[in-house]
């Protein structure tokens, strides 16, 4: 992907400098200004979620949301270790939040605890593909950029986000269950 964004950005940047020699270093600078402040936004949005999913799991919610995922995550997931539900259920509960940056590390370390399993190739394409296409409850990230951006309706998103998100989780969870078939 690299290689492609390469060849995008030195193709443009020559036909640019052909066309108009003057506009190349201004068009640059911008992009990289737009970047550096769209990254810092995302970093705003990122330390509050995360700092809120840590004030979470040291009040003990995560781990009451673990217990009530329970019966829901290790049928889904085909796994009755604790360690990894729980970090499962701080994951899907981020990604339900809008916080996939803040779920990230739950994920990567349900991961990691699945894979010490046997037979632990359903229980990791499931997360995998919960955690790609969750359902997304409150898409804070996206509401957060349009309300920078100054959108008339920042929260227009939340419906289809919803109804895009579950449809697409629906049809992945089946897809998983049909290609790996089903962890008893």
């Amino acid at each position: 992907m690299n290689i492609a964004f390469l060849i995008l950005f030195l193709a443009s940047s020559v036909l640019i400098v052909i066309r108009s020699p003057s506009a190349f270093l201004p068009a640059l600078l911008e992009g990289a200004q737009n970047a550096l402040a769209l990254g810092v936004t995302l970093a705003a949005v990122y330390t509050v979620w995360m700092g809120f999913l840590k004030i979470a799991e040291d009040a003990g919610i995560t781990r009451g949301m673990a217990r009530g995922l329970k019966p829901l995550t290790s049928r889904l997931f085909g796994t009755k270790k604790e360690d990894a539900l729980g970090k499962i259920a701080v994951n899907l509960s981020a990604n339900m939040l809008g916080m996939g940056g803040a779920a990230t590390p739950a994920g990567v370390s349900a991961m990691r605890l699945l894979g010490e399993e046997k037979g632990s190739g359903y229980s990791q394409a499931m997360l995998f593909v919960v955690n790609c296409v969750s359902i997304q409850i409150l898409p804070t990230t996206v509401v957060s950029l349009r309300e920078k951006y100054g959108s008339a309706s920042s929260y227009d998103v939340i419906l289809p986000v919803l109804i895009a998100s579950a449809a697409s989780l629906l049809f992945a969870v089946l897809l998983v269950r049909l290609f790996y078939g089903r962890k008893k």
